[in-house]
């Protein structure tokens, strides 16, 4: 039997991508570790589609030992130049490391007291944006949130979040709800939001 679901159209129909949408996109995520995999990953993005991402998120892990920030801030010039070598990942120097320096500006921002989820979420007063979106035109890139939210990341020492790239986070972590009001999602983010 066909899936009839209606769904925002720019996760198509490749079966991963559908899955995403479904299962992790816009919903609330509030788990430390898993908000820094994504910023990460979502900073891995840049100039590519998330789908190029997505299949290759598995091989990140085992590339960046399950992204645990304490294990990443310790790699070395030898692990740069094995995770340079990786075909499992985005083979770019400034993207490699990247992701180690922001192990470390998170591993700082912990010895400071503050949480991760903490930090980010204040940017939305706690609470996920509820938009409602008729068509996809109508979905910004960017909005003063996502700058606000870049800015102070860079303050503390992140790189690769830029707003658009930020934006794209929030999205992803259910900081905004950005499914379109015609999708089946949409109600469902609404719901795990309160």
């Amino acid at each position: 039997m066909p899936d009839t679901q209606q769904r925002c159209p720019w996760c198509g129909t490749d079966p991963l991508y559908v899955h995403y949408h479904d299962t992790v996109w816009g919903r609330p995520e509030h788990d430390d570790q898993a908000l820094f995999e994504k910023l990460c990953l979502d900073g891995q993005q840049a100039g590519l589609s998330w789908l190029t991402i997505l299949r290759k998120h598995d091989t990140y892990r085992a590339a960046y030992a399950n992204f645990d920030p304490l294990k990443i801030a310790r790699f070395t010039e030898h692990d740069q130049a094995r995770l340079l070598k990786d075909p499992g990942i985005i083979r770019n120097r400034l993207k490699v490391q990247s992701i180690i320096r922001n192990a470390k500006a998170y591993l700082a921002l912990k010895e400071q007291g503050t949480g991760f989820a903490e930090f980010l979420w204040q940017f939305v007063e706690h609470r996920p944006i509820q938009n409602h979106w008729r068509s996809i035109e109508e979905v910004p890139v960017s909005t003063p949130e996502s700058e606000a939210m870049s800015k102070a990341l860079k303050k503390v020492g992140f790189n690769f979040v830029g707003p658009t790239i930020v934006y794209a986070f929030m999205q992803a972590c259910g900081m905004v709800n950005d499914h379109l009001v015609s999708c089946h999602a949409h109600i469902e983010c609404q719901q795990l939001a309160q």
